[in-house]
């Protein structure tokens, strides 16, 4: 059960991908999170600085992120501009890669040291998508201590379902009901997300 959601767009593009990913992984889909990046960088020269150096990590972001196979992109953004949300992001993407190439151990070793991060976007997408490979591993536990650890409200709806997709795993059907009801309770009437949900609560009367 592969379960990554590529990142960028809007909150409405994330949810068309959760939509489309149906038709390929089935029910047992852990959504992801979009992350908006953006940040003022001050005033005068400085942020002219910093605006040229942001707009560097950004084209070597998009560099990689277009084309993963440019891996001296990728490189090149973590030598000269480790400390950027683009890193962050690069990262993210290059976990994705190792995800789907079956290299679990691998797309966790770069996710961990995410989930500490201060930007509120970066360490929920990691905390979730963390969770979702120790899933795929097998190691509920660990899944459910990630995501137990993770303290940001805003993003309980996506806790809440990865917490009912890892009890169905279980075969806990009671737990994984009361989650995917507190993740429906969370997230916008009526939306494709919310759609899913109740489909995985309807699946399990």
């Amino acid at each position: 059960m592969k379960n990554f959601i590529n990142i960028g767009g809007t909150e409405e593009e994330q949810v068309e991908q959760i939509s489309k990913w149906l038709k390929n992984n089935g029910m047992q889909i852990v959504a992801g999170i979009v992350i908006g990046l953006s940040a003022i960088w001050g005033l005068g020269y400085y942020a002219d600085v910093q605006d040229k150096e942001a707009e560097n990590a950004r084209t070597l972001y998009l560099n990689y992120a277009t084309d993963t196979s440019n891996t001296g992109a990728y490189d090149q953004l973590l030598a000269d501009y480790g400390s950027s949300s683009y890193a962050d992001q690069a990262i993210l993407v290059m976990a994705k890669q190792l995800f789907d190439a079956e290299n679990y151990n691998g797309a966790l070793s770069l996710i961990e040291p995410l989930i500490s991060s201060d930007e509120i976007a970066i360490s929920s997408i990691a905390t979730l998508r963390a969770a979702s490979v120790y899933l795929q591993l097998g190691q509920h536990e660990s899944a459910l201590s990630t995501l137990d650890s993770h303290s940001g409200t805003n993003f309980s709806g996506l806790v809440n379902n990865l917490k009912g997709d890892i009890y169905v795993d279980l075969g806990n059907t009671a737990n994984a009901q009361t989650h995917y009801t507190l993740a429906l309770n969370s997230v916008t009437a009526n939306s494709t997300l919310s759609q899913l949900i109740q489909i995985k609560l309807d699946d399990l009367n």
